[in-house]
């Protein structure tokens, strides 16, 4: 397998409010809420609650991951390379998030995470949720003491910014230049919550998710000067 892609774990996280209901919440976190949306914009008689519905997932101060969706490369026997996906869902958040770690840290030193704006989003939403729980941070997460060097994470934004750091482009957007197939058949990332708590469909939540690492995956490729991998080597564990 070409070394650029060896030891690469490309990851995508589903996150929803800590709560269904904004009244569930406890009075200090309604006055913390209260402080944060301070800071937004509100349509006309928007409240506080339905902020929290419309936001509080985005935060992991005020929110949950209920979905972390990996793949990796590999190589089949007559070298053509090939994609294998596998997810964590549960509703206990701590359980899932152990499970991951356990995942990566068996991986090894090596393994490099990946992932669309990972640097701003999944990565530090993890480790804040990872805290919030109790779990130690695996050594790839553990950005403490490092220099920027010796952090082994991609993002495929940011190589897509080539320096432009005013530039927000989209996942999905980049999978349609590039003729990526994607999830977004399925639902997009504005209905999670209410599959979540309205549906109770995990499923449904995670394989969105897994069609993201897919894209995500092959972007990557096409980014290298490659051609996507063929459906019928994408596997999943």
């Amino acid at each position: 397998m070409n070394a650029d892609l060896k030891d690469i774990l490309f990851l995508d996280i589903e996150t929803v409010g800590c709560a269904n209901d904004y009244n569930q919440l406890n009075d200090r976190l309604k006055a913390q809420w209260a402080r944060k949306v301070n800071f937004f914009k509100r349509d006309e008689g928007q409240t506080d609650e339905d902020l929290f519905h419309e936001k509080a997932g985005i935060y992991a101060e005020f929110g949950k991951i209920v979905v972390i969706a990996i793949g990796k490369y590999t190589e089949g026997e007559n070298g053509e390379l090939g994609i294998r996906t596998k997810y964590f869902a549960d509703h206990d958040e701590a359980k899932l998030l152990s499970e991951f770690r356990e995942t990566v840290e068996k991986m090894g030193p090596a393994v490099r995470l990946c992932a669309h704006n990972g640097k701003e989003f999944d990565f530090p939403y993890m480790c804040r949720r990872m805290l919030v729980n109790g779990i130690q941070l695996p050594s790839v997460l553990n950005m403490s003491g490092k220099k920027p060097w010796e952090i082994n994470h991609l993002d495929t934004l940011e190589l897509w910014k080539f320096g432009d750091y005013k530039h927000y482009t989209s996942l999905d957007l980049l999978a349609t230049i590039f003729n990526i197939p994607t999830s977004k058949g399925i639902m997009d990332g504005s209905m999670v919550s209410k599959v979540y708590y309205q549906e109770g469909d995990l499923r449904k939540i995670a394989e969105y998710c897994v069609g993201d690492v897919l894209a995500i995956a092959q972007l990557y490729l096409k980014f290298k000067g490659m051609a996507l991998v063929a459906e019928h080597n994408i596997l999943s564990a």
